[in-house]
């Protein structure tokens, strides 16, 4: 129910400020570009943004998500040690020169691919997330489909170049967010600006400039070949508002970095995100045949989140609808009301008000008793 709430929220929130966002004119050099705002997933600006084109080192992006989600899930661990393959190691491009049957940690090897873009470390998590590249290519794409990238076909998991792996500005934003989203530990990786590996004997250094010279870098990765152009997932929080901006086929990397710094400039100086909290203390709602009288009632966690353009944020207004009681059985989480959040009376959020615990309905024995309590009590 929260994530359906979460996305009809969105929903609205696009439509009602298409208009504004389309009607800017940012001066971008790159072919393609996409500015999003990570918590509603809402568009900010877009240029060219499902243009299938090849994505180069970005790819990693997807790399790094499943990676992640291994983890999370269990399956591999951050101190695994990972023996590389002869194939890892013969990777070309960026790399880190990982050498056949050199070991090394899943942690490692997710700070060469952050810091470095190495070819060869991506590989090398690959083969440790699925065995073979040709089954972790196939889980990317699987991945991409379930999120909804329906410009883009994988065929390798580091980004060189090859026939048919192509996305859009607009899927690396989604896989982008997805990784920030659930993963926000990435960014113990994707913010280190240096660092070394081996033992301090070789050096990294972040590919993603950003990191040290825009405030609030968050990441993510930068990529090129020269099929693709120079391509970039920058991130950025300020004030609790962290944005994705996606670029591709920049004509150089200065070129790029300043294409992505001039959209998330523009989404940092225009938009506020903000957190709605009830202006008055939600009531308790009396429980017919209940096991406990009343019910408290709250805002769930997702869903409440509403970004405005920073001249509409003042002037909101709000109205709460709840029902006089409600029937046991109540469940925690389930949806007893709204909260309506409206500016110059137009609806701009409506977040569902629910129930704060479970109240079990009485049992037949229990409403005797409470019959015969009443009885007692009124004579």
């Amino acid at each position: 129910m929260k994530r359906a709430v979460g996305f009809l929220a969105a929903l609205v929130l696009v439509w009602s400020t298409v208009v504004s966002c389309w009607g800017v004119e940012l001066s971008l050099t790159s072919h393609a570009a996409l500015l999003m705002e990570k918590t509603t997933g809402q568009i900010l600006y877009a240029q060219n943004e499902h243009d299938a084109m090849p994505p180069a080192s970005v790819t990693k992006i997807m790399t790094v998500l499943l990676t992640m989600e291994a983890i999370a899930d269990g399956r591999i661990a951050v101190d695994d040690v990972v023996t590389v393959s002869a194939y890892a190691a013969g990777m070309g491009g960026s790399q880190v020169y990982l050498s056949e049957g050199e070991q090394i940690t899943v942690d490692d090897l997710l700070k060469a691919v952050c810091v470095s873009s190495g070819n060869d470390a991506a590989v090398a998590l690959a083969e440790h997330v699925a065995g073979v590249t040709e089954l972790f290519v196939e889980q990317m794409n699987n991945r991409a489909r379930e999120l909804g990238m329906k410009d883009t076909h994988f065929v390798n998991c580091t980004g060189l170049t090859a026939e048919g792996h192509v996305t859009s500005a607009y899927d690396i934003a989604l896989m982008s967010r997805e990784l920030l989203l659930h993963h926000p530990e990435i960014r113990q990786y994707t913010t280190i600006w240096m660092d070394t590996l081996r033992n301090g004997t070789f050096g990294l250094s972040n590919t993603n400039k950003l990191i040290r010279f825009y405030e609030g870098a968050t990441g993510l990765k930068t990529g090129f070949t020269q099929e693709a152009g120079y391509c970039m997932s920058a991130t950025a929080e300020r004030d609790g508002m962290e944005l994705i901006a996606t670029i591709m086929k920049g004509a150089t990397s200065d070129s790029r970095n300043a294409d992505a710094k001039t959209l998330l400039n523009y989404g940092f100086s225009t938009y506020t995100l903000l957190e709605i909290q009830p202006e008055e203390p939600l009531p308790a709602l009396p429980v017919v045949l209940g096991a406990s009288e009343t019910v408290s009632t709250t805002l769930p966690e997702e869903g409440r989140t509403l970004l405005l353009e920073k001249s509409q944020a003042s002037g909101l207004t709000q109205t709460v609808e709840l029902p006089a009681e409600v029937t046991a059985p109540v469940c925690a989480g389930d949806r007893v009301g709204t909260l309506t959040v409206s500016r110059d009376g137009a609806e701009a959020l409506a977040i569902p008000i629910v129930a704060g615990e479970t109240v079990e309905r009485l049992t037949w024995g229990q409403t005797v008793a409470q019959m015969l309590r009443m009885a007692i009590f009124c004579r």
